[in-house]
């Protein structure tokens, strides 16, 4: 038995941490679940729906990634005055209903407004569910936490696009989101029976003009918060290049086919590896030295990789490429989790708006990073291999001007 709600102690559940690990994975995973399922459909959709271009099919990413990341900024005020479950609640319905419409959407702009509210729903489960960690958890310890949460979720890019593969076989597309929204219900009912109230009580927040802006205001003005934000966006922008561009590469330029999943699962499973080998040392080293390492690491590595793109064959042999993108996104994995945590870490009293302000920043910059280096694709894959590259030495100058210019510090400086 494990207390998990710190609002009223006198209150136990039958929830211990490894339960509450894997329903806040699953919650998170109905996000990389809406994105990643659909990846091997994305031809099928265009046929279906008449998208001539072919990089026009990414609007589908983009316009769920906009609203997902547009509506992060009211979930957070809401649910630093209501508590967490009543909105959580009420955006896995929003997730449920719009994927059940697109089952029967005519156009492909219907189904662009409709992939929109998605995200608009899906933005609880981001917002709401880092709000729940913090609420329990602070430090290394939320470090670790939010790396074995990571790890979890990052297995659903290993399995989501064979899953969704898999779905095609017995149907088309449309299956693809009656299947989101079953999958979304079980975690709904999975959270409203088992997971109690988190918000403490002295920490509710007035949901008025005055405190919202306030709230935004601690979060922007802390220099080690923001740094770490913007840094985070720019390197998500990476991972959104990629997703954007992930069926062009491998079955334009590689011609993979139906293979197509299991690369994508392959690269996946190290960033699955990194967070789990980042929640079993983060106690150990901090989240400063695993992160700036590998932010490091991500640098030097996307450099090869772009010498290799510019000066070597072309295309560049699978082998190399999957190894090079692979060694890449282990490093990802280490930075993510940890590079959020930091971010939150100064902001437990105002968590929920906290986490509205960094996951509006993280996904609307990464996402509009992400379509630039999508829509630049020319047939090749210099354009995400030069992004990655541009976005590794960014975040690097973020996370030196966050902290003042000394890399792996074993703890926050004071910052007013």
């Amino acid at each position: 038995m494990t207390n998990l709600s710190q609002s009223d102690p006198a209150r136990t559940i039958a929830m211990g941490r490894t339960e509450f690990i894997a329903l806040a994975a699953a919650l998170m995973a109905l996000n990389a679940l809406a994105i990643d399922i659909m990846l091997p459909g994305l031809q099928e959709i265009g046929a279906s729906l008449g998208v001539d271009n072919e990089n026009h099919r990414q609007y589908v990413i983009s316009a769920y990634l906009i609203g997902f990341g547009i509506s992060q900024l009211a979930y957070g005020p809401i649910s630093d005055r209501f508590g967490r479950r009543k909105p959580m609640l009420f955006g896995l319905g929003i997730y449920i209903l719009s994927s059940i419409a697109v089952v029967f959407v005519p156009s492909f702009a219907g189904l662009l407004v409709l992939r929109f509210i998605q995200g608009i729903g899906s933005a609880a489960t981001r917002v709401i569910t880092v709000s729940i960690v913090r609420d329990i958890y602070g430090g290394r310890q939320m470090a670790e936490v939010m790396s074995l949460i990571m790890m979890v979720f990052m297995v659903v890019p290993v399995i989501a696009p064979g899953t969704g593969q898999i779905v095609l076989f017995f149907g088309d597309w449309h299956l693809i989101f009656a299947f989101m929204a079953a999958i979304a219900a079980i975690v709904t009912v999975w959270m409203y029976l088992r997971l109690p109230e988190t918000l403490h009580q002295e920490d509710v927040r007035e949901l008025t003009t005055s405190s919202v802006l306030q709230g935004f205001k601690i979060v922007l003005t802390n220099r080690v918060a923001l740094c770490y934000t913007i840094a985070s966006t720019i390197i998500f922008g990476a991972l959104f290049g990629f997703i954007n561009s992930a069926e062009q590469v491998y079955k334009g330029i590689y011609d993979l086919g139906a293979w197509f999943a299991a690369a994508f699962a392959g690269v996946a499973l190290f960033m699955a590896l990194s967070s789990f080998l980042n929640s079993r040392l983060v106690g150990r080293f901090g989240m400063r030295k695993l992160s700036h390492g590998s932010l490091i690491g991500f640098i030097i590595i996307t450099f090869v990789w772009l010498m290799l793109q510019l000066f070597g064959p072309q295309p560049m042999p699978f082998f190399l490429f999957i190894i090079m993108f692979a060694l890449s996104m282990f490093q990802f994995g280490l930075i993510g989790s940890n590079f959020n945590s930091l971010a939150m870490e100064p902001l437990g009293r105002v968590a929920g708006t906290a986490s509205s302000v960094i996951g509006f920043m993280s996904t609307i910059g990464g996402s509009l990073i992400g379509a630039a280096i999508g829509q630049a694709f020319n047939g090749t894959a210099l354009p995400m291999v030069a992004g990655f590259f541009i976005v590794s030495v960014a975040g690097l100058g973020f996370v030196l001007l966050g902290e003042k210019g000394v890399l792996f510090q074993p703890q926050n400086k004071p910052t007013h």
